[in-house]
């Protein structure tokens, strides 16, 4: 299955692209202009990338899978195919899944797909949710104060590792103390 790799978790709407309320067409994919950067820094520094996202617009309805899957091809593309893989919560908030940030399930099912060394590894997010998912996997968290993460960073249960301005400061901060 290969050798064990450390990876940083992410959020992907208010982390790496801008949140524009159930994203649902690839045309309104808009990443931040710092990302692209932050990525080849995580990758330059043997990390592994992917992306963990709460998409509930799929249970309401809102949008299905296949737009999801169009989205995460266009970002592939903008990013230069830098995320290693994908992993999405469909479900409504209160239907109970394991899936649903801050639950385990998206982590549990990349560490069936990928080798993971998870002393190692990192998630980062712009919700309380984010902070939650991580420290609930006992890994190490930042908080990005894009999309909710600024109100988000006054409604903490508990504290991040690292409050960062952006994707970029978090990947400064977590190549020099990984």
């Amino acid at each position: 299955m290969g050798r064990y790799q450390k990876t940083i978790f992410l959020d992907r709407d208010g982390t790496v692209n801008e949140d524009v309320g159930y994203l649902s067409r690839p045309e309104d994919l808009y990443i931040f202009p710092f990302v692209k950067e932050a990525l080849s820094l995580f990758n330059s520094n043997g990390f592994r990338l992917m992306v963990v996202t709460n998409q509930s617009g799929i249970g309401r309805g809102v949008y299905d899978e296949s737009a999801l899957h169009a989205i995460h091809a266009k970002m592939q593309k903008e990013l230069d195919n830098a995320i290693d893989a994908f992993y999405f919560c469909p479900h409504l908030p209160d239907t109970g899944c394991e899936c649903r940030k801050p639950n385990l399930g998206m982590i549990e099912a990349a560490k069936k797909d990928h080798p993971i060394d998870m002393s190692g590894s990192w998630v980062v997010g712009d919700k309380d949710i984010d902070v939650e998912l991580g420290l609930n996997c006992g890994l190490r968290t930042v908080l990005v104060e894009t999309g909710y993460g600024r109100s988000h960073s006054g409604i903490l249960r508990r504290r991040p590792e690292r409050i960062a301005a952006n994707l970029l400061e978090a990947a400064r901060y977590i190549t020099n103390h990984n």
